[in-house]
């Protein structure tokens, strides 16, 4: 573990369970990602097979522990602002956004390959994505995952901005001690690949908190139950409170969409918006449900924005 950090600026203000905790990424051999090399090994080992046999990753409302943060608005609803990318990753189809891609990665507790989703997020490094919490790391008795890289609008197997292996990966200490479903958040630093950083290349979308739990939403990822998670699927509607704090929308969304952004304004035409959620888990009659993003949140996008 590489370090840890409050996720509100001033210790007084932080909330209970909100402080993070950082760590460098590994290989699966315990080697970390600490170099354009050993980037370039994680990239050798994510071969078209291994990529083809990854596991969505699966998180049911029964598999893990109830939410116990109940974070509501700590503050004003504030936003920060998208950026686009070159010019020729502009896609006017919903559902297909540059700025979202497939997680893959092992985990060590079993050592087999898994995938889920992420989106890459406007910050000052222009190296920043955002993912689920169990995405990064197995919660309580659990560790940090592996050989973990993401590719941009991945499609059947083609990868048109290749991939970008992670350099430092940062989440809630509340879900790597409890599994706590409140906090199941998670913010990736990658390396960048030939030189270019990925919100340079794919663009990357804006940071919403504290805003109501109704909004009008798009949620974007690889669900395993839609073209085999082969393919980006988005969905749209209106999110509604859950009695533990969380989100929900019914999107019937399934394995490997986990990590995936939940979008306030989504624009068509450049397939951006502001990422007000992240796909936690699936409960019954199809509800996907999202952490609340409050302060924490974006304490915690101060916290890793800047990481280079």
């Amino acid at each position: 573990m590489a370090g840890s950090a409050p996720s509100g600026p001033g210790s007084a203000a932080v909330p209970a369970g909100a402080t993070t905790s950082s760590a460098t990424p590994r290989l699966a051999n315990g080697a970390p990602v600490d170099s354009a090399s050993a980037a370039a090994a994680l990239a050798r080992y994510w071969t078209p097979e291994r990529m083809r046999k990854a596991i969505p990753l699966d998180r049911t409302a029964g598999s893990q522990r109830a939410a116990q943060s109940k974070a509501g608005p700590t503050g004003k609803p504030g936003s920060t602002p998208p950026a686009q990318g070159r010019a020729d990753t502009v896609r006017p189809l919903v559902t297909e956004s540059a700025a979202v891609g497939k997680v893959f990665f092992t985990n060590p507790s079993n050592g087999l390959n898994y995938t889920c989703s992420a989106s890459a997020i406007n910050s000052p490094s222009k190296q920043m994505l955002i993912t689920a919490g169990h995405c990064v790391h197995g919660g309580r008795g659990g560790t940090w995952m592996t050989n973990w890289t993401y590719a941009p609008r991945f499609r059947s197997g083609v990868r048109p901005f290749g991939t970008y292996a992670a350099k430092q990966f940062r989440t809630f200490n509340a879900w790597i001690n409890n599994s706590d479903l409140g906090r199941d958040v998670a913010m990736v630093t990658t390396w960048p690949l030939n030189g270019n950083k990925i919100v340079n290349v794919t663009g990357g979308h804006g940071l919403s908190w504290n805003f109501s739990r109704t909004q009008a939403m798009t949620v974007m990822g690889y669900p395993g139950n839609r073209d085999n998670g082969q393919l980006q699927w988005a969905c749209q509607g209106t999110t509604r409170a859950v009695s533990d704090g969380r989100i929900e929308l019914q999107c019937d969304f399934g394995g490997g969409s986990s990590g995936g952004p939940w979008l306030r304004e989504f624009n068509d035409s450049n397939g951006l918006g502001s990422v007000n959620g992240a796909m936690s888990t699936l409960a019954t009659g199809g509800w996907n449900r999202s952490s609340y993003f409050d302060d924490s949140v974006k304490a915690m996008f101060d916290a890793q924005g800047s990481v280079t």
